[in-house]
């Protein structure tokens, strides 16, 4: 039989006591009573991440889909709008994984998504409504000349994606032609920061099937080429997988 050792617990450079308590999250808390001074104590968190629950409605809804197939658009959105069950117009959403980081395409979508995008020019208002801190707006176009003015706002502008840029037309000599682009529902398809994933809006459940279709015919044929697989799901449901090559 193996001999206990013998701890000192006197001891605070030696002695670590390890506690498991039981919480929703199944923390793991290990004490161990650091030699930084006398009184002082290291603590430690380990966080084991429960497993993703499901509900019911999402299993049963999810067991309709075929995994092992890919779906026609036609077919695709049919079965989408078949397996949403939210009480709320949800959202449809095709998600891509394209050849590289950046952006896919320039794309207008030839039926609206639902979704409303507020499109500004800078000017000295505009520059005095940004300063007091008020920015009403989705997209932001400005002339060159006004670039220098707009600089001191970058920081502000710059996190939330709203700096106009040359590389996306929202820095142009015409701003006004630019606007009436995207007010139409003209967009640049860019794929995540670090990632070759795309996500985009082709509508709400509640569309008509041939706009739903027509609006992802479009931007499969924007992103040919570039596009490797594709998917589309409402909100709260399963993902159906798209075919792409024909």
């Amino acid at each position: 039989m193996a001999k206990k050792k013998n701890v000192d617990m006197s001891s605070t450079e030696d002695t670590i006591k390890v506690v498991q308590a039981e919480t929703p999250a199944t923390q793991q808390v290990v004490e161990s009573e650091a030699s930084k001074s006398e009184e002082g104590v290291e603590k430690v968190v380990k966080t084991t991440t429960p497993k993703r629950s499901r509900s019911k409605k999402y299993v049963s809804t999810r067991a309709k889909v075929d995994k092992t197939r890919k779906y026609s658009v036609t077919e695709a959105v049919a079965t989408i709008k078949k397996l949403s069950y939210t009480k709320f117009d949800g959202t449809i959403t095709l998600d891509g994984v394209v050849k590289e980081v950046g952006k896919v395409a320039t794309i207008t979508l030839p039926h609206s998504t639902g979704k409303t995008v507020r499109v500004a020019i800078v000017d000295d208002a505009l520059l005095a409504e940004i300063e007091a801190g008020n920015i009403n707006f989705d997209v932001l176009i400005t002339a060159p000349q006004y670039m220098p003015k707009l600089a001191k706002f970058a920081r502000v502008l710059g996190p939330k994606g709203l700096m106009p840029n040359p590389k996306n037309g929202t820095v142009t000599p015409k701003p006004e032609i630019k606007k009436a682009e995207l007010e139409k529902g003209a967009f640049d398809l860019k794929s995540e920061k670090k990632t070759p994933v795309i996500h985009v809006s082709i509508g709400k459940t509640s569309m008509d099937e041939k706009a739903l279709v027509e609006n992802i015919d479009a931007i499969l044929t924007a992103a040919k080429g570039r596009l490797l697989s594709a998917s589309i799901s409402a909100t709260m449901s399963p993902s159906v997988k798209l075919e792409i090559t024909k």
